[in-house]
C-alpha cells in the first residue's frame, strides 16, 4: 500500500475544501449573517491540515486500482467530516451524528436531512447545503484531476469514484477526461440557474436548486422542496433531473459530433423507455383513478419519476399519499437509478439490462444447452468479466440493503419505513416513505441507526467496492506487515 500518495491525495482534497468553504463564506458576508465566520474558520483549518498533509512529495507516485479505493473513500470521509464542522459552530446542527448525516448526505448526493425547518437556516447554510451537493455529483477527485497535475495511474481514481459497470477515457488523457466532464457540468448548472432566474428566482436561489439538480441531490431551499413554485420552474427542474441522468458520454459524443452514436446509446433508450412507461403509469393513477386536474397531474408524475430515477429527490407533493401502485412503482424506479457516468445513483441502468440480458441468455442455455450466446451492449459482445462483476455487485447491493435493514428494525419502526430508508440512502435518493417520506425528515431515527444510513449513503455513492476495502482488515494487514518489514531493514542496516 502505497500510503505516501494518500496522504498526499487527502491533502488536495482538504486543500480544495478549503477554497471551495470561501464560498459559502462570501454569501454570508454579502447577506451579513454572522454564520459566515464558521465556514471562514473551517476553511483555515483545512487549508492548515491539507498543507500538512500534502508538503511532503511522495517518492513513489504510483498507485494501483487497491490505493485508488483507498485514497476515495478515505477522501470522502475526511471530506464530510471537516464539512460538518460549519453546522456545529454555527449551532445550526449542534450534534456530531446529525451534522455528519447532513453533510454525507449532501456529498454524497443523497439529500435525505434531519433539519425539519429548513427556510429556518441561514442563506450561507442553505448555499452549502446544497453546493455539497454540486461538488459531489461530479466527484471531488474528478475536480482535482482536473485541476491539479497528478503523476501515476489516475485512471484507478476515476474508476473508484465515478459511477457506473466500467469508466473509459474520453480522450488519451485523463486530465483531459477530467476537464471535458467538469465544462459540460458547469455549462448545464449555469444554464439551468439561467432559466429559473427567467422563471422569477432570484439569483442565490437559482444557484442553489441548480447544485442540487446537477448533483441529483435534492436539497431543497424550501420546506415544501419545490412544491411551492410555478408550472414552469417545476418543468425547467424536472428537464435538467433528466438530463442530468444521462450518461456523460453522450454529450461528450455530440460535442464531438458523433451525433447517430449518441443517439443510439442502448442504455439511453432503455432509460428514456422506463421514464416515458413510469409517467404514463402514474399519470393514469393520479389523473383517472384519483381524479386529479390533467396540469398538475401531468407535473407531478413527470417531476416525481424523474426525481426518483435520477436519485434526486425533490418533490411536488407528498408522494407518500398516493396509491400503492404509483409507491410501489416509485420504489423500483429507486433500486434502478440513472445511466452509467451521470451524476444519478442507484444500481444503474446499465447493469438492470444486462442482468436482465444474463437472465433471458441463462433460459436460452437450458433450451439448447450447447449453444453459444455473447451478451451485447450498443452492438459490442461483453467480456464475462464485466457480467460476473455486475452479478457480484447486485448480490453484494442486496447484502447491504439486507443487513442494513435488519439493524434499522430494532429500532422499532414498521418496515415501510426502514426498508424505504434504507433504499432511499444507499441510492442515494433521500426521501423515502411513512416516517422518512418526503414531508418528513430522519431526526427521529437513533444515532446507530443514522451511521448505518451514513454508511449506506457512501457505500452508494462510491458504488460499494471502495468503502468496502476500506473496511477490509487484510489490507491494513499487509500495509502493518510492509512497514514492519521496512522498520526492520532500516535497524538492520
Amino acid at each position: 500500500m502505497n500510503l505516501s500518495i494518500i496522504r498526499r491525495i487527502l491533502g488536495y482534497v482538504l486543500i480544495l475544501e478549503a477554497a471551495l468553504l470561501l464560498l459559502p463564506t462570501l454569501v454570508g458576508i454579502v447577506y451579513g449573517e454572522n454564520e459566515f465566520m464558521a465556514y471562514l474558520i473551517v476553511s483555515v483549518i483545512c487549508l492548515l491540515c491539507g498543507g500538512a498533509l500534502g508538503i511532503k512529495k511522495p517518492k513513489n507516485t504510483v498507485f494501483y486500482l487497491k490505493e485508488g479505493c483507498v485514497a476515495t473513500a478515505l477522501s470522502w470521509i475526511v471530506l464530510s467530516v471537516f464539512g460538518c464542522f460549519p453546522f456545529m459552530i454555527t449551532g445550526e446542527i449542534p450534534k456530531f451524528i446529525d451534522a455528519l448525516f447532513e453533510t454525507v448526505s449532501g456529498f454524497t448526493t443523497t439529500g435525505a436531512s434531519v433539519v425539519s425547518n429548513v427556510e429556518g437556516l441561514a442563506v450561507c447554510t442553505l448555499f452549502w447545503r446544497s453546493f455539497t451537493h454540486w461538488i459531489g455529483g461530479m466527484g471531488v477527485l474528478v475536480f482535482i484531476m482536473a485541476v491539479v497535475p497528478l503523476s501515476g495511474s489516475n485512471i484507478n481514481l476515476l474508476r473508484a469514484e465515478s459511477p457506473g459497470p466500467s469508466v473509459s477515457k474520453l480522450v488519451p488523457k485523463m486530465r483531459e477526461t477530467a476537464r471535458y466532464l467538469y465544462v459540460i457540468y458547469i455549462v448545464f448548472t449555469l444554464l439551468e440557474a439561467l432559466l429559473l432566474k427567467f422563471g422569477g428566482m432570484s439569483v442565490v436561489d437559482a444557484l442553489m436548486t441548480s447544485f442540487s439538480t446537477a448533483g441529483t441531490g435534492g436539497f431543497g431551499i424550501k420546506n415544501d422542496s419545490v412544491g411551492g413554485y410555478s408550472y414552469y420552474i417545476k418543468w425547467v427542474v424536472t428537464v435538467f433531473m433528466t438530463m442530468f441522468g444521462v450518461n456523460f458520454n453522450a454529450y461528450f459524443l455530440i460535442i464531438r459530433r458523433q451525433f447517430k452514436k449518441a443517439f443510439t446509446m442502448e442504455e439511453l433508450r432503455w432509460y428514456f423507455g422506463i421514464i416515458l412507461i413510469a409517467i404514463g403509469a402514474v399519470f393514469f393513477e393520479l389523473k383517472v383513478m384519483s381524479h386529479g386536474n390533467t396540469p398538475d397531474a401531468l407535473t407531478d408524475s413527470a417531476f416525481q419519476v424523474a426525481s426518483i430515477i435520477t436519485t434526486t429527490g425533490f418533490s411536488t407533493v407528498d408522494f407518500d399519499t398516493w396509491h400503492q401502485l404509483s409507491k410501489s412503482l416509485l420504489l423500483g424506479l429507486m433500486f434502478i437509478g440513472a445511466c452509467a457516468g451521470s451524476t444519478g445513483g442507484g444500481v444503474k441502468v446499465q447493469r438492470i439490462v444486462i442482468v436482465i440480458k444474463n437472465a433471458f441468455r441463462e433460459l436460452h442455455y437450458y433450451i439448447h444447452p450447447k449453444s453459444i450466446k455473447k451478451i451485447k451492449m450498443d452492438g459490442k459482445p461483453l467480456d464475462e468479466s464485466v457480467i460476473k462483476t455486475i452479478n457480484t455487485y447486485t448480490l453484494t447491493a442486496i447484502g447491504i440493503i439486507v443487513v442494513s435493514f435488519f439493524i434499522l428494525s430494532a429500532q422499532g419502526n414498521n418496515m415501510e419505513t426502514n426498508f424505504s430508508a434504507v433504499m432511499a440512502n444507499i441510492n442515494n435518493i433521500g426521501p423515502g416513505f411513512d416516517k422518512c417520506g418526503a414531508a418528513q425528515n430522519y431526526a427521529f431515527f437513533h444515532p446507530l441507526s443514522k451511521l448505518v444510513l451514513i454508511f449506506d449513503m457512501l457505500v452508494g455513492r462510491l458504488e460499494l467496492y471502495p468503502m468496502l476495502i476500506l473496511f477490509n482488515p487484510k489490507i491494513w494487514q499487509e500495509t502493518l506487515t510492509q512497514g514492519n518489514h521496512k522498520l526492520k531493514k532500516r535497524l538492520h542496516k
